[in-house]
This record gives C-alpha cells, structure tokens and sequence, in this order.
C-alpha cells in the first residue's frame, strides 16, 4: 500500500516520502495516529506543491546532522569508574551514562541514536556510533578509566621504549616454567 509520510519515522523515511508499506502496518498504526496520508491523487498532488518545502527541511535536518558529526568527532568522554584488578569494571557503561557525559561537555545527544550492541563492561577506549540521520552516522570517542586514576592513558599506546631487558634470575625462571607464582 502506498502512502505518504507527514511526519519523520525512524527506520522508515522522513516526512514528504512516498513508500510503500504493508496494508495493516498502514492501516492499523500510520493512518490512524496522523503520521501517514494515503497515495492517492489529490494527496499527491498535495504533495507535488509542499514538495520544495519538504526538500529543504531535509537539507536542512541533513546540514545539521553534518555539523553535529564534525562537532562530536573532535570530543572525547573520559569516564571513571570503579573497576576490579584487571580493569573489569564492577558496573557498566550505558547509553544513559554516556548521554549524560556528553551534556556536561555541552552535547545534546539522543539515547536511542546511540549505537552500543552492549554495556561497556571494561576500562579502554571506544568508538560509539551514532546516527545523527538516515544517511548520516558519526562516532564518539570513550575512554573508561579506572576511578582515582588521575591521568587518563593515551588515546594510542606509544611504542615500548628501544633498550635493554632485565634478565630474569635462576629463581623466577624456575617459578615461571614450574606455574607458580
């Protein structure tokens, strides 16, 4: 069944399109709430004439997600939290969490564009991806430290430094090749 959207749906399209839907998807939710117009030709024609403006809130909702991308790949969230000995941290970094950090920085970021397949549970760097728009997806940078930890790590690890090894004692090697520590 063809309709015409009037208002944006996620993971659908934007207002102004025309698509074609199933029947009782159409039927049964996008009519009744107002969010849909049936295809047919007085609406068509309808839209023919909203049609420039329709175009440009598109370009202009598409500017902006731009504009939001280029601002939120310059921030990074640093995030401290308590964490166990080898950096499992006793809770987890949600969505929520991470809209709230980006609001202290001064973002406005939507919970439901974050795109986290899972909590963080582990102190590192990340790259969340967030869709800003439908043809428009942007990364955050996050860094999870350990709480008290004063100096956050470097984004990249720097090379081991070129010199000489320490050389193990009869002792540790012993204890190394027998498991015991």
């Amino acid at each position: 069944m063809e309709i015409i959207l009037t208002k944006d749906v996620e993971n659908l399209g934007l207002a102004g399109q025309v698509l074609n839907v199933a029947p009782g998807y159409a039927r049964n939710f996008l009519l009744p709430t107002g969010v849909a117009l049936m295809a047919n030709k007085g609406n068509l024609t309808a839209l023919a004439k909203k049609r420039a403006e329709f175009e440009s809130r598109a370009k202009t909702l598409k500017e902006n997600a731009l504009a939001q991308r280029d601002r939120i790949a310059e921030v990074l969230l640093v995030l401290a939290r308590k964490s166990g000995e080898k950096g499992k941290l006793y809770g987890a970094v949600t969505a929520q969490d991470l809209v709230e950090a980006a609001a202290a920085k001064g973002l406005e970021l939507d919970r439901k564009k974050l795109r986290l397949s899972e909590p963080i549970k582990a102190i590192g760097d990340y790259e969340v991806t967030i869709r800003l728009h439908p043809e428009v997806l942007g990364a955050i940078r996050v860094r999870v430290v350990r709480e008290g930890d004063e100096v956050a790590p470097p984004l990249v690890e720097a090379p081991p430094e070129e010199g000489p090894v320490p050389a193990k004692s009869a002792k540790e090697d012993s204890a190394a090749k027998s498991g015991a520590a």
